[in-house]
């Protein structure tokens, strides 16, 4: 039996396999990894361990209901989604699991992943991760150019605590880790990035954080953050570790799904819908309620809070019982479907 399983999706992620890699070099606990080959098989080999399972789907299903699956999955007790171009602490999964309470959603510190570097074969000059080179600037080489891999999780900027505004979008906040509340080795945050975070799996098909009525892309780490304050809960940052994730680009670093801003506006509007108007099942606090206790927040400003307090006036929270319509039973539903129509494999 496992305590972690870390949910990979992945669709043509060109270093899944490093990922899958460093995090079996740095886990401690008993932590298995469950990935999700999204229509394609990935670009570069990847370990054969037996603490690492592939699924495999000819037809793409979507990163959030890739997400579900690999969590159907799982029979640990906690659940971390991961993106798969991460790397991790040495004891990251010890480190978490130590401090974790059932009710919280845990992501530990961020740092920025540099996975890459182009090198000019002729005069070795090395250009940061981004579009292919187009020419070297120190020679008259425009024709080819070789990819080093790195791996280095940058020790700066290490981010602690994050937000969204009143579209929503999601922000970084700085502000928040100088108060003297955003200080310790656990420290509360309002949102979160959504490329790490961890919880138990029985709070995970509970809260139903990967709704795929959102779409398959799109405003998660809102999604999961409000779904833990707004339930009851809490979201920490776990101080005393810290993950590395690799930020997009474009050329080899675009974006695996198609990305039409539609999606983008679909996913705010589903936040705006259920959580600023307070009509998510699972509420027992109004929006408002978590933009004042972490206010000033940027973003926000004094007539945008004063807009979800007038309908924190009349927030009734409503209880909701199993009845078909619940988050675990409705994914398990749309999952079992989802195995039907799209045959995924099980590579051992």
């Amino acid at each position: 039996m496992f305590d972690l399983s870390v949910l990979i999706p992945s669709r043509q992620e060109q270093f899944l396999g490093h990922t899958i890699q460093d995090i079996l070099k740095n886990r401690r606990a008993k932590t298995e990894i469950i990935c999700v080959l999204d229509g394609a098989w990935p670009l570069e080999p990847i370990p054969d361990h037996p603490d690492v399972t592939l699924i495999y789907h000819p037809e793409p299903i979507g990163q959030r209901a890739a997400v579900n699956e690999a969590a159907r999955i799982s029979k640990a007790k906690y659940v971390c989604k991961v993106d798969a171009h991460c790397s991790f602490d040495e004891g990251f999964d010890v480190k978490l699991i130590a401090d974790m309470q059932d009710d919280w959603t845990v992501v530990p510190i961020m740092r920025n992943l540099h996975v890459f570097d182009w090198v000019c074969p002729k005069c070795g000059d090395r250009r940061y991760q981004s579009h292919t080179p187009a020419s070297c600037p120190k020679c008259d080489n425009t024709t080819c150019f070789e990819m080093n891999i790195v791996w280095y999780a940058k020790p700066s900027p290490q981010s602690r605590a994050f937000c969204f505004d009143s579209t929503p979008h999601f922000q970084y906040f700085g502000e928040y880790t100088k108060r003297p509340e955003g200080s310790g080795p656990l420290t509360e945050t309002m949102s979160i990035q959504g490329s790490c975070f961890m919880m138990t799996r029985e709070k995970y098909f509970e809260l139903g954080v990967c709704d795929e009525s959102f779409g398959m892309w799109g405003s998660q780490g809102i999604e999961v953050a409000c779904k833990t304050w707004l339930s009851g809960g809490r979201v920490m940052v776990n101080n005393k570790t810290w993950y590395a994730h690799m930020f997009r680009g474009g050329g080899s670093l675009s974006f695996p799904y198609p990305l039409p801003r539609s999606q983008q506006v679909h996913a705010q509007a589903m936040v705006r819908e259920l959580f600023f108007n307070n009509r998510w099942e699972k509420q027992v606090k109004p929006l408002s309620w978590l933009v004042e206790k972490f206010w000033p927040v940027p973003g926000w400003s004094d007539e945008d809070l004063a807009a979800i307090q007038a309908k924190a006036k009349v927030f009734r929270p409503t209880a909701t019982k199993p009845n078909g319509n619940h988050p675990r039973e409705r994914y398990s539903q749309l999952l079992d479907e989802l195995h039907h129509i799209h045959q995924p494999t099980l590579v051992e």
